[in-house]
């Protein structure tokens, strides 16, 4: 058997992968009721920090800065009326505008350089109701309190001889906060895909669904891809090739997924995005987003929307989990900077 350790190499490699993973989720995090700890931590210090990481781009969302907005519906089978009364899950359809992104803040970054990916949408309802949503590829969070983001995200700070993360300041944040292991597990073995459309995207926070009669279920979802994985492989050459391999799809025609509704279980922890649900959890299928157009997010439909979590219709309600209006206090400030500082004009010669 070899019991030889991983060299410090390998070590640092891992971390390295970890924290781009990290850094794809770190607009989750702030407090939106006030001050954290002694640093009197506001959501403005949170972009701040983001800022002062990965550079001040004027006018970019504040993370996920690189994306395109995407234009479909969604069909809805009827099958999650049972569990809600919101008109999202009535038999029928209704349109969606959305955004596919990767994680940071600069909009620079070549695709292959970051490992997280996003879907943000609005499902636009009957009586002027919205659903707003935002998933990511990781299934769960690194860590479940603000404190704890804060932390993370000092520990992630590049170091300026290098341009990296310290490996022993990273090492030394999950060392302290045993409730990373399972993400940390996650980013060690995920492999990135060629595309958007081919992988699945998660909403790790846990919702409550109503019913007519005020029945309530836990549930986190996610969506599905009909079309099957392939890995990264020679597409990372090219430097946005996640926007152009989705163009080229919708060309052939629109991509689909399926939402998934995973519904808990008594003792199934709803405060805690750290911890997923047993695989065995029932799973309800919702219906099918389907996505037929994309959009540049200079003047797309997406470019106005804040993807603000609790933006909810009736019958959809927030949890217990506190990430929830830290992620909507942090929204809001990255939405009001950057519509306050106007639109630059990017590399590729489109505004944000």
């Amino acid at each position: 058997m070899n019991t030889a350790k991983p060299s410090r190499i390998n070590q640092a490699a891992a971390l390295a992968l970890i924290s781009l993973a990290v850094g794809g989720l770190a607009a989750g995090f702030a407090y939106a009721a006030g001050w954290i700890g002694p640093a009197r931590l506001t959501p403005q210090n949170i972009i701040d920090a983001f800022e002062a990481n990965a550079g001040s781009y004027p006018g970019y969302r504040k993370n996920h800065a690189k994306g395109i907005c995407i234009v479909g519906h969604f069909e809805s089978n009827g099958e999650a009326s049972r569990l809600s009364r919101a008109s999202v899950f009535a038999k029928g359809q209704v349109p969606v505008t959305g955004r596919f992104s990767i994680g940071g803040s600069n909009p620079y970054a070549p695709d292959a350089a970051v490992t997280t990916r996003s879907m943000a949408l609005l499902f636009q309802l009957p009586g002027g109701e919205q659903w707003r949503t935002a998933m990511n590829t990781p299934p769960l969070l690194p860590v479940a309190t603000p404190e704890a983001f804060f932390e993370q995200v000092l520990a992630s700070r590049p170091d300026p001889a290098t341009g990296k993360p310290d490996p022993a300041k990273l090492q030394a944040f999950f060392a302290a906060h045993p409730e990373s292991a399972a993400f940390r597990k996650w980013a060690e073995s995920s492999k990135p895909s060629n595309s958007f459309a081919n992988i699945p995207y998660h909403g790790v926070n846990a919702f409550r669904l109503v019913e007519p009669d005020g029945t309530g279920h836990f549930v986190r979802w996610s969506v599905q891809p009909q079309a099957p994985f392939e890995p990264l492989g020679e597409a990372g050459k090219d430097p946005d090739f996640l926007a152009h391999d989705l163009q080229q799809r919708l060309q052939q025609g629109p991509l689909r997924w399926k939402l998934l509704l995973t519904l808990a279980e008594p003792g199934d922890p709803t405060a805690d995005p750290t911890q997923q649900w047993p695989a065995s959890r029932r799973q309800v299928d919702a219906g099918t987003l389907v996505i037929e157009q994309a959009e540049l997010q200079a003047d797309g439909a997406c470019r106005d929307i804040n993807f603000d979590p609790l933006v909810l219709p009736a019958g959809i309600e927030a949890s217990d989990d506190p990430i929830l209006s830290a992620r909507s206090a942090a929204y809001a400030v990255s939405f009001n900077r950057r519509t306050r500082e106007g639109a630059p004009v990017n590399h590729q010669g489109e505004q944000p």
